[in-house]
This record gives C-alpha cells, sequence and structure tokens, in this order.
C-alpha cells in the first residue's frame, strides 16, 4: 500500500432483502455502517472513532471474534490457521457499530488485502439472535465475482439448514466511493440456475469518518442499531402471520469458521440488479 493512510469511513445507504416463496416479502431500510481500515487504525489511533470506551456511537472488539481486546489479531490468527499467510495489506472492517451502548451485527465483513491491495480473502462474521456467531471465510475472492459457501449456520428460523451461500462484493473509489455487499441464499442443492429463497444486500456511500459525519449519522438514525433488531422481529412476526414454514434452531456447527472459494456461476434467475 502507497500513499497516505487510509482514514476510517462511514457509510450511508440501504438494506434491501427479498423472500420469494412461498409469498414474496421485500423491504428496504435506510442505514449507515463503518467502514475501518483496521491496521491503519492500530498503526495511527482511531480519530474521531471512539473506540473501546462509552459513546454515542463507538466501535468495540469485543463485538468481533472471539470477544477479546483485539480483534485485529483474532483475525490474523484465523487467517493463518487456514493457510493465508499473505493478506499483509490493509484489512477493511464492514460493520455496524454500537449505539448508545446498544449493537446487534446481523453481518459484517472482513476485507483482508495483499500488501498491494489486491483483494486477498473476505471473512463474513454472522451472527443471529440467539446470541451465537459463525464465520464463512472466502479464499481467493475478486470483487464483482461470487463466491459460493455451504449454509451450515441457523440465522433465521423461517429458514432450513441447508443449501448455500453466494456471495459478491463490490467496491468503487473515486470522488464518490460506494461500497455493496450481496447475499443470495439458495434452499437446496440443485441446479445452479435454480432460484433463490432469499436476496440480501447492505450498500452506501462511503464518506471519512469525522465529527460531522458521526453527527450526521445520530441526527438521522439515533437508535439505529435498535431498530436493526426491532426490525428482525417485526419481519419475522409477518412471516409467521402468513404462516412460512417454520424450523427449529438446530445445534451450532462445531467448527467456528467454515471456508470457501471463488467459483463460475451463471446470472441467477430471480435476482435483483446489484446497485453499485
Amino acid at each position: 500500500m502507497t500513499g497516505a493512510a487510509p482514514v476510517a469511513q462511514i457509510g450511508f445507504g440501504q438494506v434491501r432483502h427479498t423472500r420469494h416463496r412461498p409469498q414474496r416479502n421485500a423491504f428496504v431500510y435506510p442505514t449507515y455502517f463503518l467502514m475501518l481500515p483496521m491496521r491503519s487504525l492500530r498503526a495511527h489511533g482511531p480519530g474521531a472513532l471512539a473506540r473501546n470506551r462509552r459513546a454515542a456511537l463507538a466501535f468495540h472488539d469485543a463485538d468481533h471474534g472471539d470477544g477479546g481486546d483485539d480483534s485485529l489479531a483474532w483475525l490474523d490468527g484465523v487467517l493463518q490457521q487456514h493457510g493465508i499467510h499473505d493478506a499483509q495489506g490493509e484489512v477493511w472492517l464492514h460493520t455496524y457499530p454500537r449505539v448508545l451502548g446498544y449493537s446487534f451485527k446481523p453481518v459484517s465483513f472482513w476485507y483482508c488485502h495483499h500488501r498491494d491491495g489486491a483483494l486477498r480473502a473476505v471473512l463474513v462474521e454472522v451472527n443471529n439472535t440467539f446470541g451465537e456467531r459463525h464465520c464463512y471465510l472466502l479464499d481467493a475472492p475478486r470483487y464483482g465475482q461470487p463466491c459460493e459457501a455451504s449454509k451450515v449456520f441457523h440465522v433465521s428460523p423461517f429458514c432450513p439448514l441447508r443449501g448455500r451461500y453466494r456471495f459478491v462484493f463490490q467496491r468503487t473509489a473515486g470522488e464518490r466511493p460506494r461500497t455493496v455487499a450481496r447475499i443470495d441464499y439458495f434452499d437446496h442443492d440443485g441446479a445452479a440456475d435454480a432460484p433463490p429463497l432469499l436476496n440480501t444486500s447492505v450498500s452506501g456511500a462511503l464518506l471519512p469518518l469525522n465529527p460531522q459525519t458521526l453527527r450526521r449519522a445520530l441526527w438521522r438514525h439515533p437508535a439505529m442499531t435498535v431498530g436493526v433488531i426491532a426490525r428482525i422481529h417485526w419481519q419475522a412476526l409477518r412471516l409467521w402471520w402468513r404462516k412460512a414454514p417454520f424450523f427449529r434452531q438446530p445445534p451450532a456447527p462445531g467448527d467456528f469458521v467454515t471456508t470457501a472459494t471463488a467459483v463460475p456461476t451463471a446470472p441467477t434467475p430471480n435476482a435483483e440488479p446489484l446497485r453499485p
């Protein structure tokens, strides 16, 4: 990596979710999120970001990984354990903050790069509403290219514990940088062109994280993380009312990390367009 050290960013955008079966259920919510250059934060400090201390909007390492006070060290350990020794460039963490002391992070994305800035791996860190956490490690991904992983972790009682996820990531630079993370869920192991059960994505425009953008986030969404969990339960209630199939919570997987690799895939039927 060359040039000035990366700075922490905050993204303002949308969460999109579409369920196609047995009845279509779709929603779009405004959101914001953090995009943090973890190695630069270690070297140069958090700047305007409140880290591991009380604040209206803060980042806490304990909300990630093994719950320790150095989530970057935990990540590097996971990469080493899985044979990834060349992701020594910047690590960008796309995650929700704690707001007013509360945090729920349905999914966070750790973008791990080579020293030359090329993407080396992505760790997808998933939390469910039962207090459990699991990670999907995508080896050798590329921006814009799908990666797939078998579903092994229970997230929603309205989705079975089978099938696969398809991940697609995009990030644009320039005067108006943006990021998109998309996850499509296929609830069966049929043909590659079979339609998904779910399309989900989070996207947003990235701005420097400073006192002005922090105030903008808190002013527009003063209880954002509480809203995340409230909306999850509201959508679950709607699915229950519509008599969507219900699946009991199975035991958590024995391994904390599931690995996957980039794969060539055909276009997904019924998929919504990826919005960069």
